[in-house]
């Protein structure tokens, strides 16, 4: 009989070729702690941010302006529920509650994304969120459909598309609005200044300062590093813009023929930090806001917990009869 010692050691070399073959570990498999812990921190992140992310535009159902706007903030919406749901049920996959993960939330335990610690001050922030943020998620989230966790990579290929089509509906509300009224143009080039800089900040820090970013590359959880995501999303995002007639308030902004890509100044690194740290203009408000909704929840969780509890006792009442 083999020992424990050797018993680790093929399970590990199982989980090496397993990744080195580009195939997916899925919940049963023996995976590194380290490797579990890693993606614990980041689908329950990403969770939170979905849930999170449901506040800012929520916030705007009831002033959209006509009632075919408010279906489709409201369908938005909704599917950032969904979202948070598949996330967590995949987070759970690893050994963990999603009343666990929700707790370290409120608790400011765990962190979701920076970019929804700013307030939407306009509507046409409804339209760049859309564009901008959906549009950064996408760079962020195409290639977690390729990840090396299976549940987690499922997920996301139901959630991409949805926040392609979200992208979609950003980009077509601000299309519609710089072919408004001038006081119309200003408020999307308005609202575009204010949140072109925290989009590029969604990517997390520069490669130098990102201490996970190689580790989970090796483990095929991320596909690219923050700084080449950064790139693609700036690449993608300078023709749309000069499609609606914006500019990017970045001085530093053009084409580079020998890179063949774009050359951007460099954001606001202390800004982030400080946001992550809790001190963004709207990060008290918005876990405020969570816990409150999950306090007022409670009597629904409750009731789920004793109805559940009754149907497994008339089912052991039912198979001692």
């Amino acid at each position: 009989m083999p020992d424990t010692d050797e018993l680790a050691a093929g399970f590990e070399a199982e989980f090496e070729r397993t990744i080195a073959a580009d195939q997916r570990i899925e919940p049963r498999d023996w995976m590194p702690d380290a490797y579990r812990r890693t993606l614990i921190r980041q689908i329950a992140q990403h969770a939170h941010s979905e849930i999170i992310g449901m506040q800012p535009e929520g916030n705007w159902i009831l002033r959209a302006p006509s009632l075919r706007r408010k279906a489709i903030l409201l369908a938005k919406v909704q599917d950032e529920a969904g979202h948070g749901m598949y996330l967590y049920a995949a987070a759970e996959t690893l050994g963990v509650d999603r009343e666990e993960l929700t707790e370290k939330l409120i608790d400011s335990k765990q962190k979701y994304s920076s970019i929804f610690n700013y307030p939407t001050l306009s509507y046409a922030d409804i339209g760049v969120i859309g564009w901008l943020v959906d549009g950064a998620a996408i760079c962020n989230q195409v290639p977690l459909c390729r990840c090396s966790y299976g549940p987690y990579a499922r997920a996301m290929i139901r959630i991409c598309k949805e926040e392609s089509f979200h992208q979609r509906q950003g980009y077509e509300l601000l299309l519609a609005m710089v072919n408004g009224t001038e006081a119309q143009r200003a408020m999307v080039q308005e609202s575009v200044d204010r949140w072109w800089w925290p989009s590029l900040m969604m990517f997390g820090p520069p490669d130098a300062d990102s201490p996970n970013t190689q580790q989970s590359m090796a483990w095929g959880i991320k596909r690219h590093t923050n700084d080449e995501l950064r790139q693609r999303f700036v690449d993608m995002t300078v023709p749309q813009a000069a499609a609606l007639g914006v500019t990017l308030p970045d001085p530093d902004l053009r084409w580079n023929p020998e890179r063949q890509a774009h050359d951007y100044g460099e954001p606001d690194w202390e800004e982030f930090k400080a946001v992550l740290a809790g001190s963004g203009p709207t990060n008290a408000q918005r876990l405020a806001h969570r816990r409150r909704a999950h306090e007022n929840g409670a009597w629904v969780r409750e009731a789920a917990q004793a109805y559940a509890d009754k149907q497994a006792a008339r089912s052991r009442k039912e198979a001692a009869a």
